[in-house]
């Protein structure tokens, strides 16, 4: 980085960007070498030169006005020039190198020995349960209490996590890394992002297993406290894929209170015990419909989620509790089509409530010990 003009003006325009966080990589600019100088003028005005990631960079408007009211607010600064520029492929290879931790090759960090992300699988034996619309707000509530959340929707061939989510836009593209985008502080990527509109995929286990992998581990996900997954219905390739590819994963069941239902959702979250994950729990979606008169109508019946609680805690070994029981409301199923989950759009709502406590349990269970280092050294007699 050059820098021209005071001296002492300078150092503290320089230390006023180090406040600047880029908006999708969600690091300093200072830290990501994309402040190329910093010019000062006669009278105060400053030029800072910022070199984008990439050209058509979505957010450069939002990172215009940071550097702009970053600077801005400096005593003796009268003015404030930003002067755009695009990094050179030998800039954005350092880039890709810094950000994959002295390496450019991609690997899936959430299967590395000391990663810290709890990753939960959300699983359902069929579709229909309302999956998707668990994972959209326990990821938006998790976000709201001020945690780092990813969410990888895996259901290729049913994606609708982007809209759920309100996401409109492709992750950027950094030559091979991509920067997922974020909404309500979660970072979504989706194979939505990249079909057009009304377009299905068609796509056999191979291409699904990689697909899968290049979200894991071409995506730059940064330090995530929770990352999760929306899988589709069944017990098929990319319940398969999630195991080999994140072996320290855990699975959220959905079902519903229909026996039938119930049943189909025992059956995949049993695959655990061919996988050797671990089922943390279960979550009941449309439990009942709440009359004006204060009365639970039982549209799908009851006790489906805690018989599959049961059966589950049977089958595994292990206790596996139900989460929670999250009533059938209108107010979920249309923040989800307006693309704000309803734990934000409507946090008082019976169904938020429910979804916002279910969100905290899995927030504040331990990371699992699968794949992890533990510093024990065998000692020889």
């Amino acid at each position: 980085m050059t820098t021209t003009g005071s001296p002492d003006l300078a150092a503290r325009v320089r230390a006023a960007l180090a406040s600047v966080v880029d908006p999708e990589i969600r690091r300093p600019i200072t830290d990501l070498g994309m402040v190329r100088s910093v010019d000062v003028h006669d009278g105060g005005r400053v030029t800072v030169g910022v070199d984008l990631t990439v050209a058509g960079c979505p957010m450069k408007g939002t990172l215009v006005r940071d550097v702009s009211a970053a600077v801005g607010a400096l005593d003796g600064v009268t003015g404030v020039d930003v002067d755009l520029g695009v990094m050179t492929p030998e800039q954005r290879q350092a880039l890709r190198s810094r950000l994959r931790g002295g390496t450019g090759d991609p690997v899936i960090p959430f299967a590395q020995p000391g990663s810290l992300t709890k990753v939960y699988a959300i699983a359902s034996g069929k579709g229909g349960v309302g999956k998707s619309s668990v994972t959209a707000n326990l990821a938006a509530a998790m976000a709201a209490d001020g945690l780092s959340v990813g969410v990888v929707d895996a259901d290729i061939y049913g994606f609708s996590i982007p809209r759920m989510l309100g996401v409109d836009r492709q992750p950027t593209r950094v030559d091979s890394m991509l920067l997922p985008p974020i909404e309500h502080g979660v970072k979504v990527v989706s194979i939505g992002m990249f079909v057009p509109q009304g377009q299905p995929v068609v796509w056999r286990g191979p291409m699904l297993h990689r697909a899968l992998e290049q979200f894991l581990a071409d995506v730059f996900w940064g330090d995530l406290d929770v990352l999760l997954l929306d899988l589709p219905p069944g017990t098929g390739d990319i319940a398969i894929s999630v195991a080999q590819l994140l072996p320290g994963s855990e699975i959220v069941v959905v079902t519903t209170p229909q026996a039938a239902a119930a049943e189909v959702a025992e059956r995949a979250g049993s695959v655990v015990t061919q996988t050797s994950q671990r089922v943390v729990g279960v979550v009941e979606n449309m439990s009942w419909l709440e009359q004006p008169d204060g009365t639970r109508l039982e549209v799908f019946g009851s006790g489906g989620g805690r018989r599959v609680a049961e059966r589950l805690s049977a089958a595994v070994g292990t206790d596996v509790p139900l989460l929670g029981q999250v009533p059938l409301d209108v107010a979920v199923r249309q923040a989800g089509d307006d693309g704000t989950p309803v734990v934000l759009a409507d946090p008082e709502s019976a169904g938020a409530r429910v979804l916002r406590d279910v969100a905290r349990s899995l927030a504040s269970r331990s990371r699992g010990l699968a794949g992890m280092q533990l510093g024990i050294q065998p000692v020889s007699r």
